[in-house]
């Protein structure tokens, strides 16, 4: 895959607004909008709580050395404030790539998501043999359920009982974008 492609800088219609690779140096920034039960609640496990500087600082490595999928930063005036990524599938899920995002409480209900979501799907879609893009998230997280909505995805699925966090086991909502 080419590296060039997974480290793009994409504007998004808000005027401090861009999507851009995660570096090194956004660590304390990281810790600080991602140490954040409510964000935690809605995101896989391997997703610390409490996060740390140590959770940042491996995440940043991890990503930074990152050649196959793509990783991306809310930037809101310099500052980083989300992530939003991409997993490019392999085998005979080939043409297919799951897409995954966070927001740092204080934008939410700004259209960020929203315009991260349209941005990055049309940039991934036009950059890579991708057919399908695809997201499962928590069917208690209407926000993010109508995040993929207004980025033109459809639901294809409810998954019963498909998730358990922090004891409860839930229902997850796939969505998805086909081309």
């Amino acid at each position: 895959m080419n590296s060039r492609l997974l480290q793009p800088i994409l504007d998004l219609p808000h005027t401090d607004a861009r999507l851009r690779p995660w570096h090194l140096t956004d660590a304390a920034d990281l810790v600080r909008c991602a140490n954040d039960r409510n964000i935690w609640q809605n995101l896989r496990d391997t997703f610390p709580h409490p996060y740390t500087l140590e959770d940042a600082e491996y995440f940043l490595a991890a990503v930074s050395d990152n050649q196959h999928d793509l990783h991306l930063t809310f930037d809101v005036q310099g500052v980083a404030t989300g992530s939003i990524g991409v997993h490019f599938k392999t085998d005979v899920r080939r043409r297919s790539a799951e897409i995954g995002y966070w927001l740092a409480r204080e934008h939410w209900g700004q259209g960020l998501a929203t315009a991260a979501v349209r941005t990055v799907s049309a940039y991934v879609l036009a950059n890579f043999d991708i057919c399908r893009l695809y997201a499962i998230v928590f069917a208690t997280n209407v926000a993010s359920a109508r995040v993929l909505e207004k980025a033109g995805y459809e639901q294809e699925a409810l998954l019963r009982r498909s998730i358990t966090k922090d004891g409860c086991t839930l229902d997850a909502l796939l969505y998805a974008l086909v081309v």
